[in-house]
């Protein structure tokens, strides 16, 4: 199965690789935003350009870890015909930028007042050597929980605000004969779940010791452990066909009341505001149980790949379009994430989003917001890779959590 997939894969990213140049006057996108929430969202940026006289070709890449568009990028630039821009997360602007393959927007971001806006924990990744190479336009948490509040209403359950209450809802749920939590057998999904786990099994200092510094005494230790039994004790409460299921049919489950929760990243709220729900009513939106105090993040930014000797005046008008405080209020509002800049006035967000923007703002201040090793901003792609494979094959049962630990050590050190 993998061989195929790979083969599809291979094929697919070929293709693509010879696929025309954008036309004068257009933008060619590469991303990875192809379910509903994330396509509504993703207009907003459309009908902005639009109106600029700029128009938007379209390379959607579906596959939400982004994996996918990374391999049709490799090929893509390896022909010599480079998209325009390119949704990318973390380590892989990167990587992209130590390849001299972006372009300069430090002209534009100095004109546009972008390093007074932009948190110092984003630039890390939109900046090079102090060159901006991508505009950043959101910021998204991953440790959130998704509820549906007519289920819990039914079962009587209250939010749970610890990993024993947590425990007790999901088995009343599962009594019930419902299904406790929907989730998609991905290897990015589970790796999200898992970054969860692993802050409120040790706190922040153990996740930063594990997933950033890369200790190896941490990564081996009896805390990584209970991490790795606690996802074996999440694993006991998804239905059997999670096999391969995407994240956004895991949030359907919830919505339609099919399941009780969902772990997962912000990006869930635009599903479930796409389907015409609301927050408080009809779902719940918290931080997984034991991570109140803790944000981990991603932040979805557009690099600009070099077209020439400067930055063309579709870039440019692409980059400003971003990164305008009124994009920037309408996307997120959309997308179900928060604004990348911290002057944007959260009006116009839902309670999750009201909720969101204060909680990153308080992580912020109090140290206590982490790069999310799940979606590339702990550690660079081998590493992260090297992690996929370990929980998701702990999380399949091919490992017992004591191999997993030792695996996971072995892992993280042939990946460095």
């Amino acid at each position: 199965m993998r061989l195929k997939i790979g083969k599809t894969l291979s094929a697919f990213a070929i293709l693509a690789a010879s696929a025309s140049y954008a036309h004068a006057g257009d933008v060619e996108v590469l991303h990875w935003w192809t379910s509903g929430g994330e396509a509504a969202a993703l207009t907003v940026l459309k009908k902005d350009l639009e109106s600029q006289n700029v128009g938007w070709q379209d390379m959607p890449v579906a596959g939400g870890g982004g994996t996918q568009a990374m391999t049709v990028l490799r090929a893509r630039v390896t022909a010599g015909n480079a998209p325009t821009a390119v949704q990318m997360l973390g380590f892989d602007i990167t990587d992209w930028a130590k390849e001299g393959a972006l372009a300069n927007l430090n002209d534009i971001a100095t004109a546009e007042g972008w390093d007074d806006v932009v948190p110092a924990a984003l630039q890390k990744f939109s900046k090079n050597d102090g060159q901006w190479v991508a505009a950043p336009v959101n910021v998204h948490s991953t440790n959130w929980v998704w509820a549906n509040k007519a289920v819990l209403d039914e079962l009587g359950i209250a939010q749970p605000k610890t990993w024993d209450e947590l425990v007790a809802a999901m088995e009343k749920v599962k009594a019930a004969g419902k299904t406790a939590v929907a989730h998609g057998g991905q290897a990015w999904q589970d790796a999200t779940i898992f970054d969860a786990v692993a802050m409120s099994t040790g706190g922040p200092d153990f996740y930063k010791a594990a997933f950033v510094d890369l200790d190896p005494e941490v990564l081996g230790s009896d805390t990584m452990k209970e991490a790795f039994d606690r996802m074996s004790v999440i694993r006991s409460y998804v239905d059997d066909n999670f096999s391969g299921r995407d994240w956004n049919l895991a949030s359907a489950m919830v919505i339609n009341g099919d399941a009780a929760f969902q772990f997962m990243g912000d990006w869930a709220k635009g599903e479930f505001i796409n389907a015409g729900k609301e927050p408080g009513k009809d779902f719940l939106c918290f931080r997984f149980p034991g991570t109140q105090d803790q944000v981990t993040f991603n932040s979805d930014q557009f690099a600009l790949f070099k077209q020439g000797d400067a930055v063309s005046s579709e870039q440019g008008a692409l980059a400003k379009a971003i990164m305008s405080p009124a994009f920037q209020s309408a996307f997120n509002v959309v997308k179900g994430s928060v604004p990348a800049r911290v002057d944007v006035s959260d009006e116009a967000f839902d309670a999750c989003g009201k909720q969101g923007m204060k909680d990153l703002a308080a992580a912020s201040k109090s140290g206590n917001l982490y790069g999310s090793a799940a979606h590339g901003h702990a550690n660079p792609a081998s590493v992260k890779n090297a992690m996929y494979d370990v929980i998701t094959a702990h999380f399949n049962g091919e490992y017992d959590s004591e191999t997993a630990v030792s695996e996971l050590v072995t892992a993280v050190e042939i990946a460095q």
